[in-house]
């Protein structure tokens, strides 16, 4: 470790080392990196996840060594390595999102009894500051993409304009009185399973509803935010993350809408005309009388649509949370191993 006690100076020798995501890292000892690996049952040696095509080896004393830098407490680690397990997954294809121009956030939804008990926030602003875990945890995943992963600005990340998100996102989903199971069952797990969701999105944008009191033209709003003439992908192919709030998930609980009924929906009405497309430059060749009554759906299969319920339980606000836009790289969950 760094031999300089001043923390000031050992800040500062990060940012000429180019460690740190732009803020200040808290500098890390042995002492600290040691009791992270405690706290996730983990050798330092031991290998967490590797990126085929990278020649990327993710082992566990780095995980430690960035979740210190990132401001995480011990027992946030087995989330950021559920995280890191994730990212590392074929179905995820890091390359892709973690490089391309389009600047994905990594988003991380927290699910289970693990939520609860590290006090990662499900309601009002969980989008935004003000919490430890949610800062940290999306944080220390940002950094340990950069320092271990080399997914640099300007050199493997290509983002063109980038996304705040890249600093941290972090959420968990509000569980106590869902419409639904929770994400991480829907995807497989039990509902005393601790799980992190990894889902790689390029943007998001609130959807705002005050007048509706029935699931169709509140579900109008997202499937027309999810199929706007700017989306990255205009084939489709790619998942979307939906997150409704207290009001829009009570009109939808009232309502008695299932999951599936909820994407459905939303698949068969996120659809524009090929003429739209072309008229925006989105498709190739001249509009032909044929376009104007040709549609594109952006999504084939309800599934593509995730669902997860937080924020708080007054505004009429929830939000769509598009994908990177590319077929090939899918949302994973992952079991958080807690001792």
């Amino acid at each position: 470790m760094n031999t300089v006690q001043d923390p000031r100076e050992l800040i500062e020798a990060y940012y000429s080392a180019g460690w740190t995501d732009g803020l200040p890292v808290v500098p890390p000892s042995d002492a600290s990196i040691e009791e992270m690996l405690a706290a996730g049952g983990l050798r330092g040696d031991e290998v967490i996840g590797q990126v085929a095509g990278r020649n990327t080896v993710v082992v566990a004393d780095k995980v430690a060594i960035n979740a210190v830098m990132a401001g995480c407490r011990p027992e946030y680690l087995p989330v950021v390595v559920a995280a890191i397990k994730g990212l590392c997954h074929p179905d995820f294809a890091y390359h892709g999102p973690a490089s391309s121009t389009g600047g994905s956030a990594m988003v991380l939804i927290v699910n289970g009894p693990v939520a609860r008990r590290l006090a990662i926030n499900s309601g009002n602003n969980a989008f935004g500051q003000g919490h430890r875990p949610n800062a940290t945890i999306g944080r220390a995943v940002r950094l340990i993409m950069m320092n271990v992963m080399n997914t640099r600005p300007g050199l493997l990340d290509r983002a063109t304009l980038g996304n705040p998100g890249k600093y941290s996102f972090c959420f968990a989903e509000h569980e106590d009185d869902p419409p639904w199971e929770p994400l991480h069952v829907a995807r497989g797990l039990r509902a005393e399973d601790s799980a992190v969701t990894v889902y790689a999105s390029n943007s998001l944008y609130q959807v705002y509803n005050q007048l509706a009191a029935a699931p169709e033209p509140l579900l109008l709003g997202f499937a027309d935010a999810l199929c706007n003439l700017g989306v990255p992908n205009v084939k489709g192919f790619n998942q979307a993350l939906v997150v409704f709030a207290g009001e829009h998930a009570e009109v939808l609980r009232r309502a008695g809408w299932s999951r599936a009924q909820v994407q459905q929906f939303v698949i068969e009405h996120a659809c524009r005309r090929v003429a739209d497309f072309k008229r925006a430059a989105r498709l190739p060749g001249a509009v032909e009388a044929a376009d104007e009554t040709t549609w594109r759906h952006l999504f084939e299969r309800p599934e593509d649509i995730l669902i997860a319920c937080a924020g708080g339980r007054a505004g009429s606000w929830s939000a769509c949370l598009p994908g990177w836009g590319n077929k090939w790289t899918r949302a994973v969950t992952m079991r958080v191993e807690t001792s």
